[in-house]
């Protein structure tokens, strides 16, 4: 017995460093599409845009700032000031625009937004051919102004908006789960509406459902440690899945929400288990580690791979396998006699790239790893970095990091290097997923 409790703790010590190293509802979007015409500007550039005042008063005040925020937030555009010019920039009674005027302010697409009667209108302007690009109308919620929902409307409407001007749509409208303390959260990409989607108890590895409206993670009951779902508003029926007794960590869904694949840890070691959680809640081994610890699965967006963290190499290494379990191969390479430790892989949606953590001089730092020619792009170095998750664009990521002093989750442009915080005050959020977008697009 003394044995059998030595190996489990020495399994649970592999498996919650590697998940720690060291109703969202989705918002009714019934935007109407107009013509879409691109603009023109130079590649590898960031066009600059002018979001105009919006009218509808506090609402439209309201609406500006979060626009504003949300492309500035994207990375793909530069958000041109306007405040200097006065009101020469808010467009006449007439309504004719001065595209003169904002060409001279560096602006190649400028953004008229309004607010009325319950909709909020918005019309893109490409400054160089001097005519509307494309124009959409989005229903405002019923709810509150300013609720968690009525600012998801604005956010989608954000998304669109870079869409129509580079062609990428963005990633304002989505959410990010993490744990804090002995409860899991969520917030805006943004940083606003912080909430608790769980109650007391401990909890681990997060994780949402492809389709937005439900969330898995880890507590720990009587019989151990089990995973969960629940309707991701944090409403609803907690559902408990069938994983049995001992170590169950590290849920991660299958791209169409019928499978969930986790880690099972008994005294032989710790495998992926693959469980049907919209069928008939069969299970199967994915992995059949023979001594070896193997957690941390995500899956390929075509949902026929899984890469995953293992110590089948004497290290924690990410491998890659086939969803049956065939054809692992080691993704990370490693030298003999090597004491590295790389873990905690996410797989870009857009399916080129993986994100891991690898331990450099005693600390953890996010790196990737491209799949076509396996290079690796080391991507922070300041304090401790780890648990990284992809955002939709497979552009940014989220990930907790010491360099502030206390541990806080940031948000990594992986194409620019630049790094903003989300989250701040106490409790060392970690153990972040990024959602996938929670507004439909049009």
């Amino acid at each position: 017995m003394r044995r059998r409790t030595a190996r489990m703790l020495r399994v649970g010590a592999l498996a919650l460093v590697a998940l720690g190293g060291a109703s969202a509802a989705r918002a009714q979007d019934t935007t109407q599409r107009g013509v879409r015409i691109g603009l023109t500007y130079a590649p590898g550039t960031k066009p600059g845009v002018l979001v105009l005042p919006a009218s509808g008063g506090l609402w439209g005040d309201s609406v500006r700032a979060i626009l504003q925020r949300d492309l500035d937030y994207g990375d793909r555009v530069t958000v041109v000031g306007a405040d200097s010019a006065g009101r020469a920039v808010v467009p006449p009674a007439s309504g004719v625009l001065n595209y003169q005027l904002y060409a001279k302010l560096g602006a190649a697409a400028v953004v008229q937004p309004s607010v009325a009667n319950g909709t909020l209108h918005v019309a893109v302007h490409d400054v160089a051919a001097a005519r509307v690009a494309q124009v959409f109308n989005s229903s405002m919620p019923g709810s509150a102004f300013g609720s968690p929902e009525w600012r998801m409307v604005v956010h989608g409407a954000a998304d669109e908006i870079e869409r129509a001007i580079t062609g990428v749509r963005g990633i304002a409208g989505t959410r990010i789960l993490f744990v804090q303390g002995n409860r899991v959260y969520v917030v805006d990409s943004d940083g606003a509406n912080l909430r608790a989607l769980s109650e007391g108890g401990r909890v681990l590895s997060p994780a949402w459902h492809p389709s937005g409206a439900q969330i898995a993670y880890s507590t720990l009951g009587g019989s151990g440690w089990s995973i969960v779902m629940r309707d991701a508003g944090g409403g609803g029926r907690t559902r408990t899945l069938p994983t049995g007794g001992g170590l169950n960590v590290t849920p991660a869904f299958s791209p169409d929400g019928r499978t969930l694949v986790y880690s099972h840890a008994d005294e032989q070691g710790s495998d992926l288990v693959a469980l049907s959680v919209e069928g008939d809640g069969s299970s199967r081994r994915v992995t059949v580690g023979r001594g070896t610890d193997n957690v941390s699965p995500t899956f390929s967006p075509d949902g026929r791979r899984i890469a995953f963290t293992s110590s089948r190499s004497g290290h924690p290494e990410v491998y890659i396998t086939d969803v049956d379990g065939t054809n692992a191969e080691l993704l990370t390479p490693f030298l003999a006699g090597d004491r590295s430790y790389r873990s905690n892989p996410d797989w870009s949606p857009d399916g080129r790239t993986i994100a891991f953590q690898s331990q450099l001089d005693g600390r953890f730092q996010v790196m990737t790893i491209t799949l076509r020619d396996r290079r690796i792009k080391q991507h922070t170095s300041e304090g401790v970095n780890e648990d990284a998750s992809w955002a939709p664009d497979s552009r940014h990521l989220v990930f907790t990091s010491t360099r502030t002093g206390t541990k806080q989750l940031h948000v990594l442009d992986t194409e620019s290097g630049r790094v903003r915080q989300l989250t701040r005050g106490g409790g060392g959020p970690r153990l972040a997923a990024w959602s996938p977008p929670l507004v439909r697009a049009p």
